[in-house]
């Protein structure tokens, strides 16, 4: 999980220091050579910033197989066993799409359809290594009210929909991976407001949600997925004023850099509230105790 995270960062890397194309040719970084050579004409560091990258992929692609491994050797016999296993193929099939959607956003010379799609795939990668992790913990879950769990899906879809207004405006922006990338033909000042005016309406339907628990869950439902919302809340405070800074700043790479990292995180703990609270599941689990949690 931590390095599908890092993944989500160091792509972000990638951009703000214009090495998109650092290893012009795939699977390959340059004709002949797997990995850079020296005096490439897209200079060492942008060569090693974009190579680094790949390498980090591989690394989770070893990772995945271990996680596969531990999932079937400790994970068959449990009730969610079916699940379990779905979850641990997908890691693979999800790695593996990663880096052919990764070769063919290097083949179209940083296409912005391609680096948003790999952006997003990432997030989805997010949510099913979180979920596979919490099902082989057997981390504590709770049932919460039907409205609730209206309520949870509907900002999960919310915050989805602010992290693909993201990546239009940083399609948008100077940060395209490299100088030459083609960029989203959207006006600058109006997709950016856009994509400020839904995290408005996702911060402020959050607070909804958080009275809506207070004033109808049980007191441990309340103090299990209340905790865990409000963290999510303050995130979403933190990348609300991240952006505003770095909307008025001319968006310096180190604010870049902060809010893809805090996206990242936006998404792992609104999936965990999802997640702990069965807000996606019809089936109707067990309510654990509040020692449990």
């Amino acid at each position: 999980m931590v390095l599908q995270v890092g993944l989500i960062v160091t792509g972000g890397a990638v951009r703000l220091t214009g090495s998109g194309l650092g290893c012009p040719t795939w699977p390959e970084c340059v004709s002949g050579s797997i990995g850079p050579v020296p005096h490439q004409a897209q200079g060492q560091l942008h060569a090693w910033i974009e190579f680094g990258n790949r390498l980090l992929t591989g690394l989770l692609f070893v990772i995945i197989l271990a996680a596969i491994f531990g999932a079937y050797r400790w994970g068959r016999g449990r009730a969610d066993w079916k699940m379990i296993r779905l979850l641990a193929i997908a890691q693979l099939l999800g790695v593996v799409g990663q880096i052919v959607l990764g070769g063919i956003t290097v083949l179209t010379h940083l296409n912005p359809f391609s680096v948003s799609a790999h952006f997003i795939f990432s997030i989805a990668l997010v949510s099913s290594t979180l979920s596979l992790r919490e099902r082989m913990i057997g981390k504590a879950r709770v049932h919460v009210l039907p409205m609730t769990a209206l309520m949870i899906r509907v900002v999960c879809v919310l915050s989805l929909v602010v992290i693909v207004f993201g990546t239009l405006v940083t399609g948008t922006g100077p940060h395209a991976g490299d100088i030459n990338a083609r960029r989203y033909t959207f006006d600058p000042r109006t997709i950016s407001w856009i994509h400020a005016d839904s995290v408005i309406a996702l911060i402020s339907l959050t607070i909804g949600l958080l009275l809506v628990i207070k004033a109808s869950e049980s007191g441990d439902v309340r103090s299990f997925i209340g905790k865990k919302l409000l963290l999510f809340l303050l995130i979403c405070l933190g990348q609300g004023l991240i952006g505003y800074i770095q909307y008025f700043t001319h968006l310096p790479e180190a604010l870049v850099a902060a809010h893809l990292l805090g996206a990242g995180l936006m998404w792992l703990t609104i999936w965990n509230v999802a997640f702990k609270s069965h807000s996606f599941s019809r089936a109707s689990p067990k309510v654990v105790s509040k020692a449990n949690t």
